[in-house]
């Protein structure tokens, strides 16, 4: 277990580190008079417990704790000081332990055991060993998950992980407030609760991210945060830049191209995640997914390619049983195949379902295309 100590007197290291060799199973990584020279060094540096003195010029222990949890970083954190009525306050930041100077021997070590045995459970550095090269991919379609080229499964380390990752991708790049973030992901918390788990939750997200080789990917500052996807490939990002640019499709080269596309929608936005503040974006692409069907079913059904035209149009009434325009494309398709009983069966179901659902029957123009197409069967 990596272990760093800060301390403005050089005279505490010195006994910090006697005490804690008495021990063993530690390694001392550093040992620095000021918070910034450790700030600095855990920038480039995994450490998995800290040491630190509260009472310190220019920035306290308690202030350097508070700045490292801000940074969502989540390293056990033991304040040691003279002074015991600062306890409070460093459990304000999460701290690990506290200890008052000073340091008793069995002392020290019930809270190195003990940070320790956490230790073996929940390695601050969390899956470095399956750090992957090459191509990855975001998906947000029907799922939210990170694909890579061997196939690792997304491991979220908690739902809130998730939930803020699919937030930062809808944003597209563009830097998002801590403010709108707490609002949004934890609206229901306490103010105070909700910072933290803020910082917890980007602290989560960043190691899952490093785990892939893309640390870098996820952009941060004091109060912004944002998604760098200049190189990253997002499914429901090339699904909506696919249907613009496919608004007429007529060519075999534009059936295949809608055929990839409408594969590539396997389930709407971020899947069984409802969340509130994706209602729009979640509804926005399936009206897409939904036009960009209807056309690839026109063009099919216009090129006699009749059983691809009813297997995308029942897909289509799987998703929305009330859709009278795929119900008048599968009607005509039916007709095509000049299969009558399924004419029937389909045109009674759906005016079953409108009469269950919204007590009405179906449109006139449903009603005399269905007369129209079944004239044409008898």
């Amino acid at each position: 277990m990596k272990v760093i100590l800060v301390d403005d007197e050089k005279a505490m290291h010195l006994i910090m580190k006697k005490m804690l060799a008495k021990i063993g199973k530690v390694q001392i990584v550093g040992a620095f008079l000021d918070t910034t020279a450790a700030t600095a060094y855990m920038a480039d540096h995994e450490v998995d417990l800290i040491f630190v003195d509260i009472n310190m010029p220019r920035e306290s222990g308690l202030e350097f704790a508070e700045g490292l949890r801000k940074l969502g970083k989540q390293t056990r954190i033991v304040f040691i000081t003279s002074h015991k009525e600062y306890a409070l306050s460093a459990f304000d930041v999460f701290a690990f332990d506290y200890m008052v100077k000073p340091v008793d021997q069995n002392r020290l070590q019930q809270t190195v055991h003990r940070a320790l045995a956490e230790w073996r459970k929940h390695p601050v550095a969390e899956n470095t060993e399956v750090s992957q090269a090459g191509p990855v991919e975001f998906n947000g379609l029907g799922r939210i998950e990170i694909h890579s080229p061997q196939g690792i499964k997304t491991k979220w380390k908690s739902s809130k992980s998730a939930e803020l990752f699919a937030y930062l991708l809808i944003h597209k790049g563009r830097l998002v407030s801590r403010a709108r973030l707490v609002e949004d992901i934890f609206g229901s918390m306490p103010q105070k609760n909700a910072e933290v788990y803020l910082n917890t939750t980007v602290y989560q997200l960043r190691k899952l991210l490093d785990a892939y080789g893309l640390k870098q990917v996820l952009h941060t500052d004091n109060n912004h945060y944002a998604l760098n996807l200049t190189d990253i490939n997002v499914d429901f990002l090339r699904f909506e830049e696919g249907c613009k640019k496919l608004s007429v499709i007529q060519s075999e080269e534009d059936i295949e191209q809608a055929r990839t596309l409408e594969q590539l929608y396997v389930g709407d936005l971020f899947g069984d995640n409802v969340y509130t503040w994706a209602w729009s974006e979640i509804e926005r692409l399936s009206i897409m997914y939904t036009a960009l069907s209807r056309r690839l079913c026109q063009t099919l059904l216009r090129v006699r390619d009749i059983s691809s035209a009813t297997l995308l149009l029942k897909k289509l009434l799987s998703r929305n049983e009330l859709d009278e325009e795929a119900l008048m494309l599968l009607m005509q398709a039916l007709t095509t195949q000049k299969n009558r009983e399924a004419l029937i069966e389909q045109y009674a179901h759906f005016a079953n379902q409108l009469l269950q659902e919204i007590g009405t029957g179906p449109s006139p123009e449903v009603s005399a295309l269905y007369a129209q197409l079944l004239s044409e069967l008898e």
